[in-house]
C-alpha cells in the first residue's frame, strides 16, 4: 500500500520551511543561558560606562557673579540651542517700514595658534561666516524671533531668520546695497549692486511680530576654528547711504549678549561703532545662529560605552552561528547520528541545514532588544544625572531623542546580522569575532582618537552616526570629529552603510549555504 502526499507549491513550502527554521533557531537561541547572560552583560557595560561619564561631568563658567555653574543654553523660537551675540545700531520701528544701507569694506582680525608660546598670534582676516548687514527683530531679548539680510566673509549675501533658517543670495564683489522691508509679519530682503536695480533674496514670515520692532545695522563674527577648539575672531564693516522709512528716532548702540571677562566685570571682547560723516564702522563678534558644540553636553555622550557594549553582542552573534553550523552537520543527537536515550527521536543522520537568514533574524531581533534596553536606560537616566550636577544640556527634539535611542538599537541589530553572516562564512569562531570587531568597533575607536577618521565613512562603523545628537547646519562651520560629536556621514546615511554591509555578507552566506546543501531529489 502506498502513501500519497499532496503537492504543495514551492513558495508555500519555502515559507513554511523558513518559519520552521525561525522557530527552531529561536528555541535554540533562548535555550542557552550563557547567551542571555552575555546580552545582559552588554546592557550592563553600556549603561555603567554611560552613567560613569554622566556622574563625572561637572561644568563651570565665569559669570558676573564669579565662577559657578554654567547657565542653561539659550534657545531659539523652535527650541534649538542658539548663539545671539552681536553689535547693534538700531531704533524702534512702529508698523511697516524699511531700512536700506550700502555695506562694504568687510575686514577683521582673528587669533591663530601661537607661533611663540605665550605670545598671542592675532592676524588680519575674516572667517567665512562673519556677518554684517540689516536686522529686524522682535526685541533685544536674546533668542527672540528676527530676520537679517547680510553679507558674509565667504558665502556671499544671505538672508537668515530665527537662527536655523538660511537663504543664499548673490556673490559679494565690492560694495553691496541691502534693503530689508517689513509689511506686517512679513519681511522681504533685496540686494543691489548699484542701489537702483534690486533683486529679491528672500521673504520670511515671523508670526506674532509685535507692532513695534527693533530695526538697524549689525555686525558679528563666530570664532575661528582650530584643530579642537574655536578662538577669538571679530569683523568690522562699513555702512553708508543709510536710510530708514517708517521711523525717525535717534540711533541707539547695544553690544547684545556681551559676556564679562575673567574678572567678572569688564566686557570680554566688546564690540563698538565709529561714526564719521554719515558712515558707520561697526565692529562685533559672537554670532547669530545655532549653537552646536557650545550648546551644552550632548545626549550621545551617554552612549560612549555603547561601542564596548557592542562587543558581547557580536560574540554571541558569531558563536551562535558557528555552533549552529555544527548542529546542522552533526545530526540531531551528536556527531554519530545516534538516537537519543528516549528512543523516539527523529531518524539518525544529518538533518537539512537551516538557512542563514533564519539565524540572522533571530540574532538581529535579540540584538535590537538588547540595544534598545541599554540606550533606553542610559540616555534618559544619564541626562538626568547631568542636570542634577548642574551641567548645561544640549536641547534635542523628541524626534532626535528617539532617533538616538532607537537608532543605537538598529545599529546593534545590523552589526549582529553582519556578525552572524561572517560566522557563516568563516569556519573559525575566533577569527570571525576578530574580523567583525575590526570592521565595526576598531574604526570607531580610532576615529574617536582622531586617527584615520575616514574609516568611519567606508566601514560598518559608519552606523554610529545614527547616534549623533548635536545638530548640524550648513550655515555653521564646525570641525568634523567624533570626539566633538560630529560624524563624517549624516545619521541615516551612516546606518545605511552598516545595513548594506550586513545585507551583502548575509547574501554571500546564503549563496554559500545553498551551494553546500545538496538538493533533495524526491523518490521515483
Amino acid at each position: 500500500m502506498s502513501s500519497f502526499t499532496p503537492h504543495r507549491g514551492g513558495r508555500a513550502a519555502g515559507r513554511d520551511g523558513f518559519s520552521r527554521s525561525l522557530r527552531a533557531e529561536w528555541a535554540a537561541f533562548r535555550s542557552a543561558r550563557g547567551r542571555l547572560l552575555t546580552l545582559a552583560a552588554s546592557v550592563l557595560i553600556t549603561v555603567s560606562l554611560g552613567l560613569l561619564i554622566a556622574a563625572g561631568a561637572h561644568s563651570t563658567c565665569v559669570t558676573s557673579k564669579g565662577e559657578g555653574p554654567c547657565p542653561a543654553p539659550l534657545v531659539g523660537p523652535d527650541g534649538t540651542a542658539v548663539k545671539d551675540r552681536y553689535y547693534f545700531v538700531h531704533q524702534p520701528l512702529r508698523g511697516d517700514g524699511a531700512v536700506t544701507a550700502r555695506v562694504s569694506d568687510l575686514t577683521g582680525q582673528m587669533r591663530l595658534p601661537d607661533a611663540v608660546p605665550g605670545v598671542r598670534n592675532v592676524t588680519r582676516g575674516v572667517v567665512p561666516w562673519a556677518k554684517a548687514g540689516l536686522l529686524v527683530r522682535q526685541s533685544l531679548t536674546r533668542g527672540t524671533p528676527y530676520a537679517a539680510l547680510m553679507i558674509t566673509g565667504g558665502h556671499g549675501v544671505r538672508m537668515q531668520h530665527n537662527f536655523v533658517h538660511d537663504v543664499a543670495g548673490g556673490p559679494v564683489r565690492g560694495p553691496v546695497w541691502l534693503r530689508l522691508t517689513r509689511s506686517g509679519d512679513t519681511l522681504t530682503g533685496h540686494e543691489s549692486r548699484d542701489g537702483t536695480r534690486w533683486t529679491e533674496v528672500g521673504t520670511v514670515t515671523l508670526p506674532g511680530l509685535p507692532e513695534t520692532v527693533e530695526v538697524g545695522l549689525f555686525a558679528t563674527s563666530p570664532g575661528v576654528l582650530w584643530e579642537m577648539a574655536k578662538a577669538f575672531a571679530q569683523v568690522t564693516a562699513a555702512f553708508d547711504r543709510i536710510s530708514l522709512r517708517g521711523a525717525s528716532g535717534s540711533w541707539r548702540h547695544d553690544d547684545v549678549g556681551v559676556s564679562p571677562g575673567p574678572d567678572g566685570r569688564t566686557p570680554h571682547h566688546p564690540g563698538g561703532v565709529v561714526e564719521s560723516g554719515g558712515r558707520l564702522l561697526l565692529t562685533g563678534n559672537g554670532d547669530i545662529g545655532p549653537a552646536t558644540v557650545e550648546g551644552g553636553l550632548r545626549a550621545d555622550l551617554m552612549l560612549t560605552g555603547g561601542v564596548v557594549g557592542l562587543i558581547p553582542v557580536l560574540v554571541v552573534a558569531v558563536l551562535f552561528r558557528t555552533s549552529g553550523r555544527r548542529r546542522d552537520t552533526e545530526g540531531p543527537d551528536g556527531p554519530d547520528g545516534a538516537v537519543g536515550s528516549c528512543g523516539n527521536g527523529p531518524p539518525a543522520g544529518p538533518q537539512p541545514a537551516r538557512p542563514p537568514a533564519a539565524r540572522a533574524a533571530v540574532v538581529g531581533a535579540a540584538a535590537f532588544a538588547t540595544g534598545l534596553v541599554a540606550s533606553g536606560i542610559v540616555v534618559p537616566v544619564g541626562l538626568a544625572v547631568l542636570r542634577a550636577n548642574q551641567n548645561p544640556i544640549q536641547p534635542i527634539t523628541l524626534g532626535t531623542g528617539l532617533r538616538v535611542v532607537v537608532g543605537y538599537a538598529a545599529l546593534t541589530a545590523a552589526a549582529a546580522v553582519l556578525a552572524s553572516g561572517l560566522g557563516a562564512l568563516v569556519r573559525r569562531g575566533a577569527v570571525a569575532v576578530g574580523l567583525v570587531v575590526a570592521l565595526v568597533v576598531a574604526p570607531h575607536l580610532l576615529g574617536t582618537a582622531g586617527l584615520v577618521p575616514w574609516l568611519s565613512t567606508i566601514t560598518p562603523a559608519a552606523g554610529f552616526a545614527i547616534t549623533q545628537s548635536v545638530p548640524a547646519f550648513a550655515h555653521v562651520d564646525v570641525r568634523w570629529s567624533l570626539i566633538g560629536g560630529y560624524h563624517p556621514l549624516p545619521p541615516w546615511a551612516g546606518l545605511a552603510v552598516t545595513c548594506g554591509y550586513a545585507a551583502l555578507v548575509l547574501g554571500a552566506a546564503t549563496a554559500v549555504h545553498r551551494a553546500r546543501v545538496p538538493r533533495r531529489v524526491p523518490p521515483p
